[in-house]
């Protein structure tokens, strides 16, 4: 479970953020679990959601938490030497609850994403969110994630 932050709460805004990034050549497996488990280790402590798939050598993240602390991990996220051709696809604050509020950081392998994504949309209350995790499922079917979702 994440800490709450100061910039949360009810009628507060919450800051997503998703993108998607080649890894590089010399990746290997054990960097992968290197990564999920510094994510799951320091995340919490500043408030970020989200999850993490990988599938044929490419990352597509999401993260939602207070905006300051989201936008100092990707600006480290985008110097980080495993990562390549970084696309942020999405920014924004909205009022609403988290979309992955248990996951201090998850890693979802390719070929399940939809399946996280069609059970956070039906468990999800809020329009907004809906809305959102609509439209990812769109993309994954016929966007610039639609290798992704078939690796």
């Amino acid at each position: 479970m994440y800490l709450q932050q100061n910039d949360e709460g009810l009628g507060k805004s919450i800051h997503n953020l998703v993108y998607c990034s080649r890894a590089t050549p010399e990746l290997k497996e054990d960097s992968i679990a290197s990564i999920i488990a510094s994510a799951q280790h320091h995340n919490p402590r500043f408030g970020i959601t989200g999850i993490l798939v990988y599938g044929s050598g490419i990352f597509f993240q999401w993260l939602e938490g207070p905006r300051d602390n989201v936008t100092s991990l990707m600006k480290l996220i985008s110097a980080d030497p495993r990562h390549s051709d970084v696309v942020l696809l999405q920014e924004g604050n909205e009022v609403r609850d988290r979309l992955f509020p248990d996951w201090g950081m998850e890693l979802v392998e390719a070929a399940d994403i939809r399946d996280v994504l069609v059970d956070a949309m039906q468990e999800s209350k809020d329009k907004i969110q809906k809305q959102t995790l609509a439209a990812m499922l769109e993309e994954l079917d016929t966007g610039s994630l639609k290798d992704l979702s078939r690796s």
